[in-house]
């Protein structure tokens, strides 16, 4: 708050004016959202400043400006700032003597302003300026915010109830209307009572010292009632359907945890179900991977072992290839012994020969023996050398031969074990396979029982939640015949009440019908009556004493006419306010009929909407009759005033006659008072006027 005080210390500154002390006062002694300046002079200035700070300020929910002495400057100012304020409630205008500009920027406020609830517009003038204050009406019938008006001590004429009325009908958010002590009158009263039967929001409208017939106020009184009776069943309405609503809610909740706990269950199986055929299919993955290891182990081994016979049938070749080679060894050795023998013998042979020879033969032959024991030296050492190399090529093969023997003789050892392997292990997969199998057989099994058990709960859920919604729906088809029994029944007893009230109607119609022909004829008679009066008043213009004294006995018969018919019309208005007593006591017995039947509605069907909508048809019906009888009853009160006026209008007609009657009397005695001075003029000049004495 001291925020702002100095913000309207700042802008009075600005403005170059001093701040108000009182306002200064007021300001620091602010209650929280409440700013009561009642009874403080505010100057322009002031207003100004106030309506600068209005306009941004955000805590203000309350502002009083009661008996301020607002000038029309200074109020405009502070309507202005006040038309861009959201936050402002309530509002005090009392006693400020608003006037034209004062209702202008009040229309610009209610245009702009869509926070004000509350407006006291109390002890101003804005009734007398009727543009302006049409202008606000028009304001006020496009506002959607306001809910309470006070317009009390405005002077606001029959013109200004009008404009009133032309708003009511278009707002429909206003609630508490207070015109006590204007001038609204017969008609603005009558605009009132029209303008109510369109207005459904407006229970509170105080008529109170305005010169308003008592007729008109018991009309806003029902009016006012109706609207809030009205009011109030449909707040017991929105509750009802709010806890109907919250009911279904709570029951479509329900239902919805209910299946979502089922789908959960059905989820939480299928889950299971999956876990287990998944670890089902992962053992069976397993025990697949193991059989193709397995068989991809048998597999190598078999390739083992034909690379193994492969071998041995390689070696076997090989050994075959080293025997056959021992063999032609073998051959070509004894071949070289027996050719070595061969050449040996044959050396002797030799070597006998050239020793007989040499005996025999001279010194030609000693040249050539040194040469034969050299040859076959080298020929003996050349053949040696090939028999030790070809026992080492023997040695080596026998070698050669034997550790091809003993490889042969591992690998058919190796080749022994790998098939009693290969057999261990085609056997070990056989039973392994077996016991896959089985288990298989057995998951396949606890599988099958468990989709069985899934499908055999869920059967029965569906089967419960099918049967929980077979007997909802057969409970709600019940209720729904049950209601509607009862609202044919209601409409049973709504026909009966039309025809009565038809049938009272009708009667009031009738004697409504006579009342006017009674009237008609009387009042066709009376100006017949009139029409040879003025004939005759006109035939005996000539005469004017004589006519004189039979438009006095004339007017007097008319007064005394017109005497009777007002004794008439009261007697007429009599008869129509018994006509209204009793159309009020049919009303009320159709209210108190409505009453009862909504009385047993509720206490048979209080939580349905049907009821509601039956009980709203028949609350617009009984308003469309009263509607109805409140516009015939408005069209004879017509036709009263139209029977009034033609009264005064004959008045009228008579007061002119009356007129004409002493202008008449008057030229008559000026005729007179002519004729007399000619005939004293006459006297008074003649000869005899010494012999006549003086008068």
């Amino acid at each position: 708050m001291e925020e702002f005080q100095h913000s309207y210390r700042r802008l009075c500154k600005e403005s170059g004016a001093e701040p108000q002390e009182t306002v200064l006062q007021q300001l620091q002694e602010l209650p929280r959202g409440r700013l009561d300046l009642a009874t403080q002079s505010l100057t322009v200035e002031t207003c100004r400043a106030l309506g600068k700070l209005l306009q941004k300020e955000a805590l203000l929910t309350e502002l009083i400006l009661s008996d301020c002495m607002l000038s029309e400057e200074g109020a405009t100012l502070l309507l202005q700032g006040l038309c861009a304020n959201t936050v402002v409630r309530f509002l005090d205008l009392k006693g400020n003597n608003l006037q034209a500009a004062g209702a202008e920027a009040l229309g610009q406020l209610l245009r702009q302003n869509k926070s004000i609830q509350s407006l006291t517009l109390e002890w101003n003038n804005l009734g007398p300026w009727e543009d302006a204050f049409a202008a606000f009406c028009g304001a006020l019938a496009g506002n959607g915010a306001l809910r309470q008006l006070d317009l009390r001590n405005n002077q606001i004429s029959h013109k200004g109830a009008e404009e009133l009325a032309l708003a009511l009908t278009r707002n429909a958010h206003l609630q508490q209307l207070d015109l006590r002590w204007n001038s609204i009158g017969l008609l603005g009263g009558r605009a009132l009572v029209n303008c109510l039967p369109r207005n459904r929001t407006l229970w509170r409208l105080e008529l109170a010292g305005n010169n308003v017939p008592g007729d008109i106020l018991r009309a806003v009184e029902q009016a006012m009632d109706h609207n809030q009776e009205r009011q109030t069943t449909s707040r017991e309405n929105r509750a009802r359907t709010h806890v109907l609503s919250k009911e279904v809610q709570h029951l479509q909740e329900e239902k919805s945890r209910q299946f979502l706990d089922l789908m959960e269950t059905i989820d939480k199986q299928r889950k299971e179900m999956a876990r287990s055929s998944r670890a089902s299919a992962a053992c069976v993955g397993q025990l697949q991977e193991a059989l193709n290891e397995r068989h991809s182990i048998i597999n190598a081994l078999k390739a083992k072992l034909q690379m193994a016979e492969a071998a041995l049938a390689l070696s076997e070749q090989k050994a075959q290839g080293l025997g056959e080679l021992l063999a032609m060894a073998e051959q070509e050795q004894r071949s070289l012994a027996q050719r070595q023998a061969k050449e040996r013998r044959l050396e002797q042979q030799v070597g006998r020969r050239a020793g007989g020879q040499a005996v025999l033969g001279g010194v030609t032959s000693g040249a050539h023996a040194p040469s034969h024991p050299q040859e076959a030296a080298e020929r003996e050492s050349k053949l040696l050398r090939d028999l030790s190399a070809a026992n080492e090529k023997h040695l080596l093969l026998r070698n050669q031969v034997d550790e091809l023997e003993r490889k042969v003789r591992s690998q058919q050892e190796q080749l022994f074990l790998a098939r009693q392997e290969l057999t261990n292990t085609a056997a070990e997969l056989k039973i392994r396979a077996v016991q896959a199998e089985e288990r298989l057989e057995l998951e396949k099994k606890r599988s099958r029982q468990s989709l069985e058990d899934v499908e055999q709960l869920r059967a029965k859920e569906v089967e419960h939640m099918t049967r929980h919604l077979e007997e909802s729906e057969r409970a709600m088809q019940e209720r729904v015949q049950r209601l509607e029994a009862s609202r044919l029944s209601l409409e049973e007893e709504l026909s009966r009440v039309k025809a009565a009230a038809l049938s009272e109607r009708g009667q009031a119609e009738e004697e409504l019908i006579k009342a006017k022909n009674q009237v008609r004829l009387e009042e066709q008679q009376r100006l017949a009556h009139l029409e040879e009066k003025l004939r005759l008043l006109a035939q005996a213009r000539d005469e004017a004493q004589s006519a004189c004294l039979q438009q006095r006995q004339t007017v007097a018969d008319a007064q005394a006419r017109a005497s009777q018919l007002s004794l008439q019309v009261e007697g007429l208005r009599r008869r129509l306010e018994e006509l209204q007593q009793e159309l009020s006591n049919k009303d009320q017995e159709k209210v108190a009929e409505v009453t009862r039947v909504r009385v047993e509605l509720r206490e048979q069907n209080g939580r349905l909407q049907a009821e509601l909508t039956a009980q709203e048809a028949l609350k617009e019906k009984v308003a469309a009759l009263e509607r109805q009888l409140k516009v015939m009853a408005s069209d004879h009160r017509e036709a009263l005033l139209d029977r009034e006026s033609e009264n005064a209008s004959l008045r009228e007609k008579l007061r002119l006659k009356e007129a004409e009657i002493a202008r008449i009397r008057e030229e008559e005695a000026q005729r007179a008072s002519f004729l007399q001075n000619a005939v004293l003029a006459y006297v008074q000049g003649s000869p005899l006027r010494a012999l006549s004495p003086q008068k």
